[in-house]
């Protein structure tokens, strides 16, 4: 069972956080007393293989992580949630939308993508972590989460970010990026029906804003947006603005 936690009133409409590859619970932190404070209840969750989760062997696939997704709503006893995604949750939200509409009542993916190529840039960060461990690919990976502006004035969220990855079980990491080297959601957003936010970093160079354009042209009657200033963690880097999109997002009537 995938690890949560759950902030807010109980008896809130569901907003679950799913975060990016190699992040755990605390990346959401930003979003949660907005979101409570407006009377949502809000559900972090780690991923398989991250943070509290348990790291079954891999590789894994979307499906898998799909499966998980759908297990935790059922603990959850909610028919229907709020999916929001940066990056791997956000592709995992498009697939949940796809495959299980009945259980998205709206859908926000934030700096992600539908097709992330090439496979061999996952298939050799897979081999790199499961040969030398995570905190081989951490300092990396976050200078891809940040602009440098904003690691240069904050060097000790940096910091944090980079044990963050570090910590992540290579196992899991390398089990999720195989499961990223084999996605192609291209062909099933037309059949997503859920109210849908597409936002993108404008300095984002793990996924540009292209990759969200592509997606919210896919996506019946999606609304894109572009946030500046902001790479891959949008939600962490630019969050009023991220949250205040997200607020508006979840307010309109689905």
């Amino acid at each position: 069972m995938l690890h949560y936690v759950s902030d807010g009133p109980a008896d809130g409409d569901v907003v679950v956080l799913s975060g990016s590859l190699g992040s755990d619970v605390r990346m959401w932190q930003p979003q949660v007393e907005p979101l409570a404070a407006a009377g949502y209840r809000v559900v972090r969750h780690d991923h398989r293989g991250h943070g509290d989760s348990p790291v079954p062997p891999g590789p894994y696939t979307l499906d898998d992580l799909g499966a998980d997704a759908i297990a935790l709503l059922d603990t959850l006893d909610v028919p229907r949630v709020h999916w929001v995604g940066v990056s791997l949750g956000g592709m995992l939200g498009m697939w949940l939308a796809a495959h299980r509409p009945d259980r998205i009542a709206s859908l926000t993916a934030c700096c992600t993508s539908a097709k992330l190529g090439p496979p061999e840039t996952w298939s050799d960060r897979a081999r790199t972590v499961t040969e030398h461990g995570t905190g081989a690919v951490a300092e990396a990976v976050v200078a891809r989460w940040f602009t440098p502006a904003f690691a240069s004035a904050h060097p000790d969220r940096i910091d944090v970010y980079q044990r963050m990855v570090a910590a992540t079980p290579a196992e899991g990491y390398a089990g999720c990026c195989r499961a990223i080297e084999r996605m192609d959601l291209l062909d099933v957003l037309g059949d997503i029906t859920a109210p849908t936010l597409v936002v993108a970093g404008a300095e984002d160079p793990a996924t540009p804003p292209e990759h969200g354009r592509r997606i919210a042209d896919g996506i019946p009657g999606a609304r894109f947006e572009v946030v500046e200033g902001a790479a891959h963690l949008g939600n962490v880097e630019k969050p009023d603005a991220v949250t205040s999109l997200l607020l508006a997002h979840l307010k309109e009537p689905s």
